[in-house]
């Protein structure tokens, strides 16, 4: 078989909507050795997107079926593929790299491993990331100070969503751990990366994470929110995972805080900070609080509404209460479905770059 099955893997990997682009140097390669044995690296080719278990898997492929599940198993284990445990069945399906493999990965992470993220990020993946010009998370404050009332936004109000969650995990951050082994990092709490549903199962049931009530979810948001943490989650509907965010380590902020990009490119800001002049006394605590640099301050806090996150944690170190987090009037709605998402991410990613770098599959467009 030989180390060319990572290469066929890696073309696998970059049929995602959030793909896994080549480089010159060959990082990826070595992420792929450092994660898969060959043998792996060939059973996650004969893998889509869409959950099979592992008697489709056979049929479609011409594996034999009992050594097909054991191996499915082991890798799913490792989290080299996803599981769905549904109705008695055991089902299973490709993983992305991002939000995949890098984040399975975290209670494998050593310093060699996170060396080769760094490096593969910095090359290729921050680029890859807003590619298309279409975040692929959404972020949602919790501060006592949001003003809307949010009972025509259901999917907006994050505290009520957690809480109606039917299970919960939560694991640390792959972000954080991975600029602590290499020489940066912060002091932000680390073990704050929430996962939902048929996720949590699967962060549980491996041993990367624990599970935990809706209330100690709920706490874990506040000491986030408190820590200066940006709460954001994929960019749809429908809640299957919340990454808090610091802007010197995440994935989906650095590109804007490192780099100047624009916000747009990673994150969907669906609120906005709003200045009361009359309240405001200008003591500058919400410009030293904003994670994307988008206050400034004289006689009053001034706030630039194409950086702002809507992130809320400014108005939380508000003692006047000058601030208020506003539902944008020209806000971009989440996507329906990670169906949708993904589709826009591909079209973006043709537009953008002239043509598609690769050719997907319909089936590579997650459900």
């Amino acid at each position: 078989m030989g180390e060319g099955i990572y290469f066929t893997l890696r073309k696998h990997l970059d049929q995602f909507p959030l793909g896994f682009p080549e480089t010159s140097c060959g990082v990826e390669i070595e992420i792929l050795k450092k994660l898969f044995t060959e043998e792996e690296a060939r059973v996650a080719t004969l893998l889509t997107p869409f959950p099979e278990d592992a008697g489709q898997i056979s049929r479609r492929t011409g594996e034999k079926e009992e050594e097909l599940a054991e191996k499915l198993e082991s890798m799913s284990r490792k989290g080299l593929i996803f599981r769905l445990r549904r109705q008695g069945q055991t089902l299973y399906n490709a993983a992305p790299f991002m939000i995949g493999l890098y984040e399975y990965s975290v209670t494998r992470l050593d310093e060699e491993l996170a060396q080769l993220y760094k490096r593969y990020y910095e090359i290729a993946y921050m680029e890859e990331m807003g590619a298309s010009d279409v975040p692929g998370f959404k972020v949602l404050p919790i501060g006592e100070q949001l003003q809307e009332n949010l009972v025509l936004f259901p999917f907006l109000d994050l505290r009520e969503m957690v809480k109606s969650a039917r299970i919960i995990s939560v694991a640390e951050c792959i972000c954080r751990k991975e600029a602590r082994l290499t020489g940066g990092g912060c002091e932000h709490p680390l073990e704050t990366c929430l996962s939902f549903g048929a996720a949590a199962e699967y962060y549980i049931e491996n041993g990367m994470g624990r599970e935990i009530s809706s209330l100690e979810a709920v706490a874990i948001l506040e000491e986030a929110d408190r820590s200066g943490l940006v709460h954001a989650g994929a960019n749809t509907r429908h809640l299957s995972n919340i990454c808090n965010c610091c802007p010197c380590c995440c994935a989906s902020m650095k590109g804007i805080t490192l780099k100047g990009y624009d916000r747009h490119r990673y994150l969907n800001a669906l609120f906005e900070a709003v200045v009361d002049d009359e309240r405001c006394i200008g003591c500058g605590s919400c410009m030293e609080r904003c994670p994307v640099g988008a206050i400034s301050c004289d006689e009053v806090a001034h706030v630039d509404r194409d950086k702002c996150l809507g992130c809320g944690l400014c108005a939380g170190v508000c003692d006047s209460a000058g601030i208020e987090i506003r539902i944008r009037d020209d806000r971009e709605e989440p996507f329906d479905r990670m169906l949708s998402l993904g589709r826009a991410i591909i079209e973006g990613k043709a537009k953008n770059i002239g043509g598609k770098r690769n050719e997907p599959d319909p089936k590579t467009l997650m459900e």
